[in-house]
């Protein structure tokens, strides 16, 4: 693994074309030599893991032969394959413009961090069409999307499609126990229930805090659902009893008078036995003492959300509550994004294979994965649906799970798992769609255990897009798998991450590009943020991480997505997401906080795990989403001058400032890649330099490795110091994962550690990389890895 970086490294920066090619990852397709043990299939040449998995798990009960199937990818790649290299040719000649730019001003004396350097920088990005021309106004014509999509406000959870047990946590992450997330996580602190804060807690089930998280959710219910007179907390039963012809919810409060809901219609429905059936105000005292135990389930909607309370006299929690209620069923996250791209490790047919087995299984609900707990063996299958006796009595259901979305890799990833005639590799994200849509045939066409899309339509999320002519080609792969499998025109839908500056400037003409199609426009603040400095490079040192939140481009890209999305005609047709909360075990301070995503027009936003969509989904409770959006519909939209504006330094930090921003980042980047590049963890929680866990995936190193690759290229930090400080937060690194028994060190053999010179070639070769992204330096290490790993003795 040649990347032993010399100590000219930095001076290659400023020279060194820019680095396309390297491996089967890299952007635009490679020659190499096709192996002997590859299966011919037509004109192209497929490892046999692929072949295998195509043939056996992917396209039986779909009617498709394996044959037709790899003559349809061989079409794309003939047709498509030179269009998606004329766009990554393109956004290399846009950089090296905007590079010459920002020099040529530079070297004039000028100063681009100046307001009054805004009209000159964006004719230049007109000039250059960077900038597309303005068509008007569009709106979008996308038809058949779930409900969960188009109509109801709620958390998406993005999960690694890598491994079956988390996708399938995702997959079920639509129904949540709220008294779990409460009591699991820092909610309801420790401080306030009497156990002092220190690290010796008692072991077990605590009824002091078990007494806060009942406290909590009665709280809550009195927002969401306030009872006609007095609070749920008051409430000894509750019941549904008929009134006329539809039932109604009663309940008894502990000074023996009735109540009922504020809003009677918030009630929607129940099982079980509840109440004895002759229940009436006049009984109020028996009801005290009931003769039979409450067990059964209570279902209110509010905002288009489920809550089921959950009655169980006999359940211990049951027991110590006046209302009998052991838990609060939350209907958390509606959409789940099953990635393949940032979040997980997969650099060869070996790990997508796997990747593809569980999106199979998913799409075709036969997805099983096995776990030990409690030192008994257990089987996490996908929930069924919830059935319950509406207010008329009729038997109802609602999904048991969430609407799965797919992320597919961007343009510029290419695989050697499949080779053409010529020994070239071909774009992945073309393996991805023909994979994503094949697995879900058996959904679209009612074969499959269970159902994904119950309006037909099939939702693949598509990253790192830079414009629209980019969003065009998106569309034309998404119309020729169509032709090839016989769907209807836009069965598949888009979803486009506005998490490229490129994209974000002519988001309007993005949206056009697919009008038919896309159902999502996200903003991913994190490889949105890494793009800008890559972007502006030349322009200027940028400011610190933790800067970058309060810049001005940061406010108008988020306000923008918002505004163009609305006046696109999303509400009723499609969701406008916000970013992933990034602190897992920070779950207070989620709740305190994460509202102004929703605050801010989001119809949904990212989270990482069931518990926090959980948690999250009171938001959508407290916030009447579209109400909102009407509200900042009306406000002046965003100025594009202000998205333009680069993140620069006003003026240079002191030295200790400079030094702790590189220690933190090169800490941050070590702990992600020595992780990524030995155990294949795409993303994991990675302590800070303070311990704290944060969510780490590819767009946090983007932002990491090119603020470093920044300030090395303008003088804030010496290639010196960066290999000084590399090797002193390896030790750091080291430390943090020592109770890991799966880990190797990095500081025993720093020479030779492939993880440790990655993560400092992703610095000093920065400047280089097209767009700042790491995936090539990643794959290109992690190959070589799993080779080291497979050699007998082998120490990396």
């Amino acid at each position: 693994f040649g990347i032993i970086i010399s100590a000219q490294a930095s001076a290659r920066q400023q020279q060194a074309p820019r680095l396309r090619g390297e491996s089967a990852a890299a952007g635009m397709s490679n020659k190499v030599a096709v192996p002997s043990s590859y299966v011919p299939q037509g004109g192209l040449r497929v490892h046999p893991a692929l072949a295998k998995l195509v043939e056996q798990d992917l396209l039986p009960g779909t009617g498709m032969s394996p044959k037709y199937w790899w003559t349809c990818l061989e079409r794309l790649v003939s047709e498509l394959g030179p269009e998606v290299d004329k766009a990554l040719a393109r956004r290399d000649e846009i950089q090296r413009k905007i590079d010459e730019f920002y020099k040529a001003r530079r070297a004039e004396g000028k100063d681009p961090a100046k307001p009054e350097f805004r009209s000159q920088c964006r004719s230049f990005l007109s000039e250059i069409d960077y900038l597309e021309p303005d068509q008007g106004p569009v709106n979008i014509t996308t038809e058949d999307v779930d409900p969960e999509i188009a109509d109801i406000p709620a958390p998406q959870l993005v999960v690694p499609s890598d491994n079956a047990r988390y996708v399938l946590n995702a997959v079920n992450s639509r129904w949540g126990s709220l008294f779990d997330a409460l009591y699991g996580f820092d909610v309801v602190p420790d401080v306030a229930v009497g156990l002092g804060g220190g690290d010796h807690k008692p072991a077990g089930y605590n009824p002091v805090r078990g007494e806060a998280v009942v406290d909590f959710a009665n709280g809550l219910l009195d927002e969401i659902a306030p009872l006609a007179t007095g609070s749920w907390s008051q409430v000894v039963r509750l019941w549904p009893t008929y009134v006329g012809s539809t039932m109604q919810l009663e309940l008894l409060l502990e000074d023996g008078n009735p109540t009922s809901l504020k809003s009677p219609s918030l009630f929607v429905g129940f099982t079980g036995q509840l109440g004895p059936p002759n229940a009436t105000s006049k009984t109020a005292e028996p009801l005290k003492e009931p003769r039979l135990s409450d067990v059964g389930r209570i279902f209110l909607r509010h905002n288009g959300l489920h809550l089921v309370l959950e009655v169980d006299r006999d359940h211990p929690i049951g027991k110590s509550s006046k209302s009998g209620i052991k838990d609060i069923t939350t209907e958390s996250a509606l959409t789940a994004i099953l990635d393949m791209e940032d979040s997980v490790a997969a650099v060869d047919a070996e790990d997508k294979v796997r990747v593809y087995k569980n999106i199979c299984g998913v799409m075709m609900g036969t997805l099983e994965a096995p776990f030990v707990k409690n030192g008994k063996q257990q089987l996490r299958r996908p929930n069924a649906d919830v059935w319950f006796r509406d207010r008329n009595g009729r038997a109802t259901s609602l999904p048991g799970r969430v609407v799965s979305l797919v992320r597919n890799v961007g343009h510029h990833m290419f695989t050697d798992m499949v080779l053409s005639a010529e020994g070239r590799t071909v774009p992945e994200g073309f393996v991805d769609c023909l994979v994503t849509v094949a697995s879900a045939l058996q959904d679209l066409r009612g074969t499959s255990s269970l159902v994904n899309s119950r309006c037909g339509s099939v939702y693949i999320v598509k990253p790192k897009q830079h414009g629209p002519k980019e969003v065009a080609l998106t569309t034309s792969l998404f119309g020729r798998v169509e032709e090839f499998f016989g769907l209807r025109r836009n069965t598949i839908k888009m979803g486009i991450m506005d998490e490229e500056r490129r994209t974000s400037a002519n988001l309007r003409e993005c949206i056009r590009a697919a009008s038919a199609r896309v159902f999502f426009i996200n903003t991913g603040f994190l490889d949105r943020t890494g793009d800008e400095i890559h972007t502006c490079m030349h322009a200027g040192p940028v400011v610190r991480k933790a800067d970058m939140r309060a810049q001005k481009w940061i406010k108008a890209y988020e306000d923008s997505n918002v505004d163009i999305g609305l006046h696109s005609g999303f509400q009723g047709r499609a969701q406008i997401g916000k970013g992933m909360w990034a602190k897992p075990d920070s779950m207070k301070a989620m709740l305190e906080t994460k509202i102004g995503e929703v605050m801010a027009g989001a119809s949904t936003a990212w989270v990482p795990s069931p518990a926090a969509a959980c948690l999250h989904s009171i938001h959508y409770h407290r916030v009447d989403v579209p109400t909102r959006q009407m509200q900042l519909a009306m406000r002046p939209p965003a100025k594009l001058e202000s998205i333009l504006e680069p993140p620069l330094l006003v003026s240079i930090p002191d030295a200790a400032a400079i030094e702790h921003e590189l220690k933190e980042n090169v800490q941050s980047i070590l702990g992600y890649v020595v992780r990524w590049i030995d155990l294949g963890v795409g993303c994991s929680k990675v302590p800070d330099l303070s311990n704290v866990g944060l969510m780490e995936d590819r767009a946090t190193l983007r932002i990491s490795s090119q603020l470093l690759a920044n300030w090395l290229l303008h003088g804030l930090i010496s290639e010196d110091q960066v290999r000084s400080v590399f090797k002193e937060m390896a030790k750091v690194v080291d430390q943090q994962n020592s109770t890991d028994n799966s880990y190797h060190p990095m500081s025993e053999n720093l020479e030779s550690n492939i993880a440790f010179h990655a993560a400092l070639k992703l610095v000093l070769e920065g400047t280089a990389v097209p767009n700042g992204y790491t995936e090539f330096t990643l794959h290109e290490a992690r190959r070589a890895a799993k080779a080291a790993f497979r050699k007998p003795s082998a120490r990396l």
